[in-house]
């Protein structure tokens, strides 16, 4: 069954271009123009992925509004925010919500496609491993994680983290008590227009998603004006 798409784009040739490409590389796909229009259309069935715009017609923030709502129901559903405001505290409000991805216009279609793919890939083979710990999982102290199946759980619970923030984490842990630097992160972001307060926002949202599991938590360390590193007693 092909996996569903939802966009939600108020520019109505942007939105027609963009179902039209997603459609092509074989996925179902539902586009709205407002997000009283997503929010119906979303209420019974949720897709597999959102990408949302930030300004929808008069409402600029609609976006936020929308991914706030979304993510309230589904936790774990990858959100892609596609959208001309790039300024970095925009990003960095897409990201504390939650958002796995942030891109800007314009953008080029077959990249567009290569991004839902890798994110759908990856919550994908985060199911298929949910019920049991692969063999090719790495124990760090309390920390599990499985590069291959993309999992990481603390003390026996699961952290469901975005791509981004997986990358990161596995750039600390790979050699636990050493500072990794701003500039290693940025690269194992993936991403453009990445700053430090960027890579602070990520680190701060991997901190949330631990502290849910265990309000004790203190394996991130940040070393000021460097970067951070995964702690070990």
């Amino acid at each position: 069954m092909a996996k569903s798409i939802a966009i939600v784009e108020d520019d109505p040739d942007q939105r027609a271009n963009y179902a039209d490409a997603i459609t092509k590389k074989g996925y179902e796909v539902v586009a709205y123009g407002s997000r009283e229009e997503a929010l119906v259309g979303m209420n019974n069935r949720l897709p597999d992925l959102v990408i949302l715009d930030i300004i929808l017609g008069d409402e600029v923030d609609a976006g936020f509004q929308l991914c706030r709502a979304l993510l309230g129901k589904s936790p774990s559903l990858p959100v892609i925010f596609l959208t001309e405001r790039i300024d970095e505290i925009d990003k960095i409000s897409g990201l504390r919500l939650g958002a796995w991805d942030y891109l800007p216009k314009p953008i080029s279609l077959d990249y567009l496609a290569e991004r839902i793919s890798s994110l759908l890939r990856i919550n994908e083979v985060r199911s298929e491993h949910s019920e049991q710990e692969s063999p090719t999982a790495k124990h760090v102290g309390d920390l599990t994680i499985d590069q291959e199946a993309l999992l990481v759980s603390w003390k026996g619970h699961r952290i469901d983290l975005s791509g981004t923030e997986f990358r990161m984490l596995a750039k600390l842990v790979r050699q636990p008590g050493h500072a990794v630097s701003y500039e290693s992160l940025m690269n194992a972001t993936m991403q453009s227009l990445v700053t430090n307060n960027t890579i602070n926002t990520h680190m701060r949202n991997i901190r949330k998603k631990f502290e849910k599991v265990d309000s004790a938590f203190a394996g991130i360390k940040s070393e000021y004006g460097f970067g951070y590193r995964w702690w070990r007693p």
